[in-house]
């Protein structure tokens, strides 16, 4: 007798309200030759899952809704939440744990797409060009010696987690002629970092040497308000702060004042304290200052990057391997893990 089918589910938000994709590509096509595989898009969009939308599913492909204990509640062949990227501050970690559900993210697909934006932003900032770029549409063309630029040359970038964004932000500024790197990282080793052609330093000393401070660590208990008004103070007049991380890492009224008070010379922000942004946002009365709605490094590339790596995790655990990028895997070990595993693959 034919196993039965491995269900993967898509949260709604991939979708318009015709049913059509919002995106050019998110990976489906990784389900070719797999027939095995049926795939499924909720029917409504919640901002937290809820038990009646999971069902039957043995994975979900989850892009910006919440998942909570309760949406866990009756999810009986949920083997997997699989972040459509790698912040996963939207899923609570220890109750899917404790729902013998793994939880993983797309470690790798984002870099090279968040890299390139945040180095779009060091030089749109640098060379003041949302400023100059209002000079010619309000007619000020004789302004423009009040609005010189700096090159990303002979200048320091100062990363906040050495993971692989920031190694790739690394690896794609070389040609600049920038100086030698700065990370503050408690994860990695002096060794390591060096190795990498990067030097170690305290979160202080990043702070008080970096023209550009880049946040590339996931939002915790821990860095929660890591950048508040203290943070600030040590930063360089003319240093900028860019955010491509979680909101809730940086202060933003502290920031706001630094800004306002020309503290530090500029900011890139692509996320918020509070999500989503859906009346103008105080940030956006400063020329100093770049915004994007959580969304900067968004291209087709992206999506159907994250959505390959996405659709292999079901790929793998419907043929029964362990897929990469587990956050959990302690619950491998559960016992009631491997036989509802069992159920499901082949």
């Amino acid at each position: 007798m034919d196993a039965p089918p491995f269900i993967v589910a898509l949260t709604a938000d991939f979708y318009d309200s015709a049913g059509a994709v919002k995106y050019r590509d998110i990976g489906l096509s990784e389900f070719s030759g797999h027939s095995h595989i049926k795939h499924r898009v909720f029917t409504d969009h919640r901002r937290e899952i809820e038990p009646d939308q999971i069902g039957d599913a043995h994975g979900i492909i989850v892009l910006t809704p919440t998942v909570t204990a309760k949406s866990l509640s009756n999810a009986e062949n949920l083997l997997v939440v699989s972040r459509f990227g790698v912040g996963y501050d939207s899923v609570d970690v220890k109750a899917c744990t404790a729902a013998d559900v793994l939880v993983t993210i797309t470690a790798g697909a984002v870099d090279h797409s968040v890299a390139e934006a945040t180095i779009g932003w060091m030089l749109s900032l640098t060379h003041n060009m949302r400023v100059k770029d209002r000079l010619v549409r309000t007619g000020q063309w004789d302004e423009r010696s009040k609005h010189m630029g700096a090159e990303l040359r002979d200048r320091t970038l100062g990363v906040i987690g050495l993971g692989g964004i920031a190694r790739k932000i690394i690896d794609l500024l070389r040609p600049f002629g920038m100086n030698q790197p700065l990370a503050c990282d408690p994860f990695i080793t002096a060794e390591a970092a060096s190795s990498l052609g990067v030097r170690l330093v305290s979160l202080e000393q990043l702070l008080e040497q970096a023209d550009f401070v880049s946040l590339h660590c996931p939002l915790t208990e821990k860095t929660r308000g890591l950048i508040g008004a203290n943070e600030l103070r040590r930063m360089k007049s003319d240093a900028y702060l860019l955010n491509t991380a979680r909101g809730g890492i940086v202060d933003e009224t502290a920031l706001y004042e630094a800004l306002t008070e020309h503290r530090i010379a500029g900011a890139a922000l692509d996320c918020f304290e509070k999500e989503p942004v859906t009346t103008p946002h105080r940030f956006a009365d400063l020329d100093n200052v770049i915004l994007a709605p959580h969304s900067i490094a968004w291209t087709h590339e992206l999506f159907r990057d994250i959505g390959r790596a996405a659709c292999r995790v079901m790929i793998d655990l419907s043929l029964g391997n362990r897929p990469r990028s587990v956050l959990n895997p302690e619950v491998f070990e559960h016992p009631k893990f491997p036989e509802k595993w069992r159920r499901a693959h082949r």
